[in-house]
């Protein structure tokens, strides 16, 4: 095989490299913004504003919260429930408390159970969308602004959904220098725990 050959093959492998890199980084934040759209997986879609028709059908709206191992933040809904119309715009708050002596940056991910709600449970605005950074000892109210759409009614599977569970979950973001915030040791009471529900 000659050298040009070789060369050529080292080139195609290269390549195929740098291809696959670049779709498995790309993968997460293509699928997250395809579930956003079509609401796969339970994942709420995202809207400007509520549809102007409201119906008189209501459903009942759970709010769960959770944070990750090693995040010392205490998170949980103010509300437990609401009971919402099909269409009509609410306003949910979740609280968080920063238990640790530094400052946190956290994220919230997101989903909605049953799955097959997803494709009609629409956020207008949300604390999830941005990172929340809390001081030392500092709580905070977060609210979500949202509605189902009342297309649900109609859905040959979804029309028997009477109730939905909004469920986020903080962890800890990395800061501008890259660090994450440092995790409690064992045995401080500060584990990562479902918090709400």
């Amino acid at each position: 095989m000659s050298q040009t050959s070789n060369r050529t093959v080292v080139l195609w492998c290269v390549g195929a490299l740098l291809t696959m890199g670049a779709a498995t980084w790309a993968a997460v934040p293509l699928y997250r913004i395809f579930c956003q759209v079509t609401g796969y997986g339970g994942t709420p879609m995202r809207a400007e504003k509520a549809p102007t028709a409201v119906s008189d059908r209501t459903i009942t709206i759970r709010f769960d919260a959770n944070v990750t191992p090693g995040m010392p933040w205490e998170f949980q809904p103010a509300q437990r429930t609401m009971e919402v119309k099909l269409g009509e715009s609410a306003l949910a708050f979740y609280t968080a408390h920063n238990t640790s002596q530094v400052a946190i940056k956290g994220a919230a991910s997101f989903n909605v159970s049953p799955d097959g709600a997803g494709a009609f449970f629409s956020k207008i605005e949300c604390f999830c969308f941005t990172e929340q950074t809390l001081e030392p000892g500092e709580s905070i109210d977060m609210p979500v602004s949202f509605f189902v759409d009342p297309s649900i009614a109609q859905d040959r599977d979804a029309h028997v959904i009477r109730e939905i569970t909004l469920s986020y979950t903080f962890y800890p973001v990395a800061d501008s220098n890259g660090a994450k915030a440092e995790a409690p040791k064992a045995g401080d009471g500060a584990e990562g725990t479902r918090q709400g529900g």
